[in-house]
């Protein structure tokens, strides 16, 4: 059985695609779900149903996956550990919440391969940008852990550069809120919302959807930024066919 036959077909076979080559950043906290800490089975198996649905309908998809939900390398150095350690921990989760992608998108029969910056054969492959479009091309989805392998870097910027590498139309990046706000839209009911920004708007503004460096690597080299809420499911598919409501940043 295929992807497509895991999900509603009626679903997948109709608007065309928008985005053919798609670059998703997922946080470790949408793994997380309501838990508090760790891996939410359920929820990581809805987020890997939405991939399959958007693979089905002909993407060639690459994922980006975060830490925060097991270790934060910020969150420890701001405790008193060497940062370069405490990013090489945070890093390691990532690794962890990669494998847990890839199991749940194999649930749904969705190929996949997990591509780890840092060198562990024993584990996953190790990221090598021939391998990594080999694997696009033939339509595995690929999970790419351990940032870009070197402390200081967030996955944010991890997500741009593996989405300039692999040549992606766009980079997606899957939050909790449906857009990027003036303010904290939970705790702020007058936050105005933007359907539209450009790059060095989110830059002087300090909108910190994602950090500087991402937003300047996008910005010099034409990659779209897509912020979309991951709560509603099927969302993805829609922000392929650009349907969805979520601020474009270009």
């Amino acid at each position: 059985m295929s992807a497509a036959h895991c999900i509603d077909e009626s679903s997948v076979m109709t608007t065309p695609l928008k985005y053919k080559r798609l670059l998703l950043k997922l946080s470790g906290e949408a793994m997380m779900g309501e838990q508090g800490f760790g891996i939410d089975t359920a929820v990581t198996e809805r987020l890997a149903r939405d991939v399959a649905e958007a693979v089905a309908a002909g993407c060639e998809i690459a994922v980006v996956v975060g830490g925060g939900n097991i270790f934060r390398g910020l969150a420890g150095a701001a405790s008193g550990m060497d940062r370069a350690t405490a990013d090489y921990m945070g890093m390691l989760a990532t690794v962890m919440n990669a494998l847990a992608f890839q199991s749940a998108l194999e649930k749904h029969e969705v190929p996949s391969r997990v591509l780890s910056a840092i060198p562990m054969p024993t584990v996953c492959e190790s990221y090598v940008r021939p391998k990594a479009l080999h694997h696009v091309g033939l339509g595995r989805v690929v999970v790419f852990a351990a940032g870009t392998g070197n402390p200081f870097f967030t996955t944010d910027t991890t997500a741009a550069l593996r989405a300039i590498e692999l040549g992606c139309n766009a980079v997606a990046k899957a939050t909790q809120v449906d857009g990027v706000y003036s303010a904290d839209p939970k705790t702020n009911p007058d936050a105005e919302r933007y359907d539209k920004l450009t790059y060095s708007e989110v830059l002087a503004r300090d909108l910190r959807v994602m950090d500087g460096a991402a937003i300047a690597l996008a910005r010099d080299n034409d990659l779209p930024v897509l912020v979309f809420s991951i709560k509603e499911e099927g969302n993805l598919l829609k922000v392929l066919r650009g349907e969805a409501r979520c601020t474009v940043i270009e």
